[in-house]
């Protein structure tokens, strides 16, 4: 299959905090997380990265079949382990501890992106955390990008800024590097605060628009979406549900957005769904279990409420 979404970066175990304090096993990693809430939209999906050669890398490829997900260019290496991640939550929300340092997806490299599968697709998605996990693998989506540009295909960026994979100012460099080369921006607002210096939602959507960004999704939490095109914005409200886990969230909201843009729908129509899609996310534990399918979503947004 050739999928006209490929999604590059880590896939990690997740371990989710339960009420009672026990661990909820599950999946994780935020391109893969985009993978799977895309193609429960029903887009045609592909992956590309390295996984170990354990239990837990014939976990995602039996994951990612069972979702429909494309892994024909998914390498498996012998030297390294799958990446794992623990959430624990609080009164100040949820907080991740990773395991990831020297993981298969880590050694990843230009020579192992499969160039036509890239050239092929309509949309390349990465992000910061894929540049993020080493500098083998920030080469190898800069190499990704380029091919995707190059034959016409749309590349979109989420900042997914995590300090404790890199220092701020090497963090800021690569991906203002990296949003230059997308046509679609996908940042958070509080990532872009640091990112940018900047704090008003509009400033900064001019800021990803003149690094050369066609389509800014400004994500603003329950607040919604801000939507900037070259010659038109809008804010595209949040749907309200009472939230138990936003762990998946963001992740969900960008494999919804792009699921809808390659079905042709507008930035602003793809930002509505999307917004719903993420609002029901957050009503169950972990990334990857709560993600909504397309009925689920077109359910609650002619209902105006979660089903």
């Amino acid at each position: 299959m050739q999928p006209e979404i490929v999604c590059l970066g880590e896939p990690m175990l997740e371990f989710n905090q339960q009420p009672d304090g026990r661990f909820l096993k599950g999946h994780g990693g935020d391109t893969s997380n985009v993978a799977i809430a895309a193609a429960r939209q029903g887009a045609k999906v592909g992956f590309v990265t390295r996984l170990g050669l354990d239990a837990f890398g014939d976990e995602f490829l039996s994951l990612w079949k069972a979702e429909g997900i494309d892994t024909s260019c998914v390498i498996r290496d012998p030297a390294a382990h799958t990446g794992v991640y623990f959430v624990n939550h609080d009164e100040q929300g949820h907080h991740f501890s990773y395991l990831r340092k020297g993981s298969a997806a880590s050694r990843l490299k230009a020579a192992d992106i499969p160039a036509d599968y890239i050239r092929n697709a309509k949309v390349l998605h990465v992000s910061g955390i894929s540049q993020g996990i080493s500098d083998t693998a920030a080469d190898a989506v800069f190499a990704a990008m380029e091919i995707c540009r190059g034959a016409g295909g749309w590349v979109a960026y989420d900042t997914n800024l995590r300090t404790a994979l890199w220092p701020l100012e090497r963090a800021r460099a690569v991906i203002t590097a990296g949003m230059s080369k997308a046509q679609i921006a996908l940042p958070g607002l509080e990532d872009a605060v640091q990112l940018t210096g900047l704090s008003d939602p509009d400033q900064i959507a001019d800021f990803y628009l003149n690094l050369g960004c066609e389509v800014v999704a400004l994500t603003l939490g329950a607040e919604g979406t801000l939507v900037a095109l070259p010659t038109e914005r809008r804010r595209i409200k949040g749907k309200r549900v009472k939230p138990v886990d936003a762990t998946g969230a963001g992740d969900t909201f960008d494999g919804a957005f792009l699921a809808e843009m390659a079905a042709g729908r507008d930035p602003f129509e793809a930002a509505f769904y999307a917004n719903a899609a993420a609002a029901l996310s957050t009503q169950g534990f972990g990334a990857v279990a709560p993600m909504p399918d397309r009925p689920k979503v077109e359910s609650f947004l002619t209902a105006g409420e979660a089903a």
